[in-house]
């Protein structure tokens, strides 16, 4: 049986939000140079240009905004539920790119929090495992308020990154949780705080990631 991390209420709360950061860092960026080009340049073109890059990073600043907070976040009060429908248009804001599609045969029912925010954060871990892009098949498991989730990822080079697996079951109590390591080791302890485990491994040419 594998140990818990080694990791205090502290530590992960500043691991969560260095791993918000880290998503956020980059359309806010993005914003802050267009901004400069548009009032620092004369040409109409550029500047044209530096305003459809601002609009598109507002977007996705935006998109991932609200994704974290679901996924992340309070979520609302103790007891509180959350409709999968609303889950579903804040993981394709998230998710879905040029490169990655997503498709969602989850019904529409209101589930506790904390299995939204389960299924959100394996959805993060699941993109892992396609690198190069591809898509991510979310199905469920059960009927009601007892659903699980199983998603199948593929793609080009679709993998198990080799530290995942036991990153969700619980870790090396020996080893620190490091900015790297929290998505998984906080996924684990979303499945945990539901009564699930959350299991990750190669099926054929794909991968698949369930709660159970």
């Amino acid at each position: 049986m594998t140990a818990t991390p080694a990791i205090d209420a502290l530590d992960l709360a500043a691991l969560l939000c260095s791993r918000v950061c880290h998503d956020l860092i980059s359309p806010v960026g993005a914003i802050v140079n267009g901004l400069e080009v548009y009032e620092e340049d004369n040409d109409e073109e550029t500047k044209t240009f530096a305003l459809e890059l601002i609009k598109k990073s507002a977007r996705t600043a935006s998109a991932r905004l609200q994704f974290c907070r679901l996924a992340f976040g309070a979520a609302g009060s103790a007891g509180a539920e959350i409709d999968l429908g609303d889950a579903e248009n804040m993981a394709r804001g998230f998710i879905e790119d040029d490169k990655v599609k997503l498709t969602w045969n989850l019904p529409r029912l209101l589930l506790p929090k904390n299995r939204v925010k389960l299924l959100l954060n394996m959805l993060i871990v699941a993109a892992q495992t396609i690198p190069r892009g591809g898509t991510l098949v979310v199905d469920p498991e059960g009927t009601g308020p007892a659903t699980s989730f199983r998603i199948m990822s593929r793609g080009p080079n679709s993998r198990v990154p080799p530290a995942i697996p036991g990153l969700l079951a619980g870790g090396d109590g020996d080893k620190p949780v490091d900015a790297h390591a929290i998505q998984p080791v906080y996924t684990g302890l979303l499945a945990r705080s539901c009564g699930l485990a959350v299991t990750i491994a190669a099926e054929g040419d794909a991968v698949l990631t369930r709660a159970a």
